[in-house]
């Protein structure tokens, strides 16, 4: 069989990486939902778990859009109008009105001349960084940014790159000092929001270092920042870590696939960089879009979101993580201060973290467990995230299961 002697090299591999921590093995399959009632959100029915009803503290969907009946029914028609596919990428048949309109829509939410949708936010970020990196660009990124960055500068192999310790704009200042006449361009990328720990990055500081060193490089210092976590989740209005620190990247990259509630990815950012990027990325141009239907479903949880209702939302989910780390302080557990609905509870121990999210599981609560070498040595740590779908009696019921 040609995989014979492929199949010990693969299982080495596994058993190689189960030295550095557990591997995220079988996967738990969601297979219902039960509606709100008595005061709690929803319930979650998983594969094999019998009538068993959870409640889901790892999801994404910060704003419950992905239920809103609004967003179910745009989608619902799109696509019986359009079908269940694109059928095409982009440049040959596969652009809808609904894919433009939505375009316009993001570019118009972020203050941005043009945007343009990808498959993915993954997509994304492989699709944009290495189309601005050259042999003569430096890249410089904190140490914490999500995998997607460290694989798209990987990609690009740029002429030199360096890292900051997280959140450490002194050390970019120096970085920036160091390189300034060896290079010709630099990127600045960093994450809007960090995943692991729901802190977010000084975009005004950052900004501010790099506008200090525009003339010291040829080709200038652009700053691309992924915001996936914080547009929807941060800000009063929800226009995420740009709007927190009152600041603007030069390209903004986020997602439609957290509190949005849909799929796919997207960048905004000067029409010429649009209009570089469609013609020179090959995410975009040789993979099918978001369905039609999507971007429909997408247009409106933009609409909800750009609205009183929308801020309301957001003042809901940030009461409900509020409540949340307030109760893990007052009990003497350890977490990381702020107002996004990613409330890290540090355990900073491998076999704790293991062992205390498998209580919650007894405890009918779904939350993921953060370790090395996801995370460093030390920081391991359970990740819950706060939803529009959640309720006080929800937060309450975990703090007490704790």
């Amino acid at each position: 069989m040609p995989l014979d002697k492929l199949r010990p090299l693969l299982e080495a591999k596994l058993y190689q990486a189960t030295q550095s921590g557990p591997l995220k093995g079988d996967e738990r399959v969601i297979v219902d939902r039960r509606q709100p009632g008595d005061g709690f959100g929803p319930r979650y029915l998983l594969k094999g778990q019998g009538d068993r009803a959870f409640l889901r503290m790892n999801a994404n969907a910060y704003l419950g859009l992905n239920h809103d009946p609004r967003v179910i029914a745009a989608e619902e028609k799109a696509a019986r109008r359009f079908g269940t596919g694109p059928g095409s990428v982009r440049f040959i048949s596969g652009t809808f009105e609904l894919h433009t309109q939505l375009e316009e829509r993001l570019a118009a939410f972020h203050g941005r001349e043009a945007g343009m949708v990808f498959s993915a936010a993954y997509a994304t970020v492989m699709g944009v960084l290495p189309q601005l990196i050259t042999s003569e660009t430096l890249v410089v990124s904190d140490s914490l940014n999500h995998n997607s960055i460290i694989n798209a500068i990987r990609l690009a192999q740029p002429g030199a790159k360096a890292i900051y310790e997280h959140l450490d704009v002194t050390r970019l200042r120096a970085i920036l000092e160091q390189y300034a006449g060896e290079v010709k361009r630099v990127i600045v990328v960093t994450d809007g929001v960090f995943s692991m720990r729901g802190d977010h990055a000084p975009l005004d500081k950052i900004g501010a270092v790099c506008e200090c060193y525009q003339a010291r490089f040829d080709e200038g210092v652009i700053t691309v920042v992924d915001d996936s976590h914080g547009v929807g989740a941060l800000g009063v209005s929800g226009r995420g870590t740009e709007e927190k620190t009152a600041s603007r990247a030069d390209i903004l990259i986020a997602t439609l696939g957290k509190a949005l509630g849909v799929n796919g990815g997207y960048a905004v950012a000067g029409k010429t960089v649009i209009d570089y990027l469609r013609e020179m990325s090959p995410f975009y141009i040789y993979s099918n879009p978001i369905t039609p239907s999507e971007a429909a479903a997408a247009l409106e949880a933009v609409t909800i979101l750009d609205s009183s209702e929308g801020t309301c939302l957001l003042s809901k989910v940030r009461d409900l993580a509020t409540r949340l780390r307030t109760g893990f302080q007052r009990r003497g557990y350890e977490t990381i201060p702020g107002e996004h609905p990613i409330v890290p509870l540090l355990i900073r121990d491998t076999a704790k973290t293991r062992d205390l999210v498998q209580q919650l599981f007894d405890r009918n609560i779904l939350a993921t467990g953060l370790s090395y070498p996801v995370v460093p040595r030390g920081s391991e740590e359970i990740r819950f995230q706060v939803s529009g779908e959640h309720t006080e009696r929800d937060i309450d019921y975990l703090i007490e299961a704790l």
